[in-house]
């Protein structure tokens, strides 16, 4: 089961393989193949294969690329998804870089948005684009003015 479905989601039915809680600080990069929820900051780039939730008290600092992403805390970066929804307590300062996207009311959003149709050849483009910028080391130290 997908974070994405016609139910309302249900974070607890997710099998979240790792869990970054809340007042845990990650410096540096990390990836994963399961579902990611992040409670805690994480100062580095996130690369998750299936789906990644950040927390209403989650940070990210770096550019982020997952399947599909839930955010109700605060990402300074990148975003490149097939699904991505912000939700009313979510703020992200970037780029986004999706398919799919839902914003509730209330939430913030600053930078590009790029949308794409759901083809096979702009998937492997996405997917050698995500690459190449996680690849990449990037410090990222500015946060999203509330």
């Amino acid at each position: 089961m997908g974070i994405f479905s016609n139910k309302k989601s249900n974070l607890s039915e997710q099998n979240i393989s790792t869990l970054i809680g809340e007042g845990c600080i990650i410096n540096g990069n990390i990836s994963a193949k399961d579902y990611v929820r992040i409670d805690g900051m994480v100062d580095g780039n996130a690369a998750v294969d299936n789906g990644l939730i950040v927390g209403e008290r989650g940070v990210v600092n770096g550019d982020v690329k997952a399947q599909e992403i839930i955010v109700y805390g605060t990402i300074n970066g990148n975003l490149y998804s097939e699904k991505l929804e912000i939700k009313s307590s979510g703020r992200i300062k970037g780029a986004i870089s999706t398919q799919k996207i839902e914003v509730e009311v209330g939430a913030i959003y600053n930078g590009s948005i790029s949308m794409h149709p759901d083809d096979t050849k702009h998937n492997k483009q996405l997917a050698e684009l995500g690459t190449k910028q996680l690849g990449a080391k990037k410090e990222t130290t500015s946060e999203i003015d509330q």
